[in-house]
């Protein structure tokens, strides 16, 4: 299927070109970069704390770096919203490396937080899909995407690129160190070498099956996403692509609150969106997902509605629910660059049933920039 009605669509479609092409900057074989590790080396907080400052879904990719660089490099990560952080006054004794994360590397609130770590002499790195934007250009370090132009409003192509980085931010400082070594650095990248071929095989396939669901759940007016650990990153951001592609009310939840009160919100109206993949090999994973069967199992006797995200040969989950959206086997750590893909189809496909200029949303710019009062 190669017909393309809205650019937020092609960009979709054009993520496994973005990724390689973004991978490559940084991983050549089983390696990576060796300037890149150079300008990394003088970053990182001597004690190993990094702040990470962003917004929107940017804010959500550093949810995804948080649990990443901790579980990889034993590293102690905080997540701001940038808004909040150039403007809570005080001081931070830490002094922590600062990440900003921006698609455009003009976003204000973030622009302000670089600036206020800057203003602190904190150690700072920008990732951005502009190299030559203001962020890249003010921070200690930049790590680019390749993602090429992004058009449409909703962030697809640039997302992904973005988990992608940061998956090879935390190999970097993996190696730097030593939790990483070499056997172990070339595994986790053809890992990650593997996934834009997972996604160009499986583009079709969630083309048809995410249409078909929206149609079905066109008249719902909210739905809950969830999502356990590193994918309650993926809940939130679905959730958010519903919002600002087909104004349609969403929220993101750790799989583990719905019984803190979202409970209540559940009914034929209120969908829940669940992430209920696993890693095997990965002990935690197992615990996670066990979990998620167990909340699957209860919200199926409540009679709720649900989509679950499973993995392609999972029959459990199967069981348990209606409608099941594949994704193939991978690490935990990557299986969000491949979770992400689906619900960002949903939002494409439930907008088009509402008749939403999809590119477009009201209200919303690429680059949320401030302006001088009248302008």
């Amino acid at each position: 299927m190669a017909d393309f009605e809205h650019e937020m669509l092609r960009e979709i479609y054009e993520q496994p070109h973005a990724l390689r092409s973004t991978i490559a900057l940084y991983a050549q074989g089983d390696t990576l970069n060796a300037s890149v590790a150079e300008r990394l080396a003088g970053w990182s907080n001597a004690a190993g704390e990094i702040l990470i400052a962003a917004s929107g879904s940017s804010r959500h990719s550093g949810l995804y770096a948080e649990i990443l660089l901790e579980d990889l490099c034993g590293l102690a990560v905080d997540v701001e919203y940038a808004s909040e952080y150039s403007c809570r006054g005080g001081s931070d004794p830490r002094r922590p490396s600062v990440l900003v994360l921006s698609q455009s590397g003009e976003t204000s609130d973030t622009l302000a937080a670089l600036n206020e770590a800057r203003h602190k002499k904190q150690k700072t790195l920008a990732i951005t899909n502009h190299p030559a934007s203001s962020m890249a250009h003010l921070a200690d370090v930049s790590m680019p995407l390749a993602a090429g132009q992004e058009k449409a409003i909703p962030a697809t192509k640039s997302f992904t690129c973005q988990l992608a980085v940061l998956y090879l931010l935390a190999l970097y400082e993996g190696v730097r160190l030593r939790n990483i070594d070499a056997k172990m650095l070339g595994r986790l990248i053809e890992e990650l070498d593997a996934v834009p071929a997972m996604i160009q095989s499986a583009l079709d396939g969630w083309r048809v099956q995410t249409t078909a669901l929206a149609d079905k759940f066109k008249d719902a007016s909210t739905f809950l996403y969830l999502g356990r650990g590193i994918h309650y990153a993926i809940a939130r951001e679905g959730a958010l692509k519903l919002k600002e592609a087909s104004y349609v009310h969403a929220e993101g939840y750790p799989a583990g609150e719905l019984k803190h009160g979202p409970n209540a919100l559940v009914s034929e109206r209120v969908p829940l969106v669940v992430i209920a993949t696993i890693d095997r090999s990965l002990q935690s994973s197992i615990e996670r997902y066990e979990k998620t069967l167990e909340l699957l199992r209860y919200v199926k006797a409540e009679g709720a509605k649900v989509i679950a995200l499973a993995n392609s040969d999972d029959q459990q989950i199967a069981d348990l629910v209606e409608n099941v959206i594949r994704v193939e086997r991978t690490s935990e750590y990557l299986l969000p660059i491949l979770e992400v893909i689906p619900l960002q189809l949903f939002a494409y496909f439930m907008a088009i049933q509402r008749g939403v200029d999809v590119d477009r949303p009201r209200n919303l710019s690429k680059a949320v920039i401030e302006r001088a009062p009248g302008v």
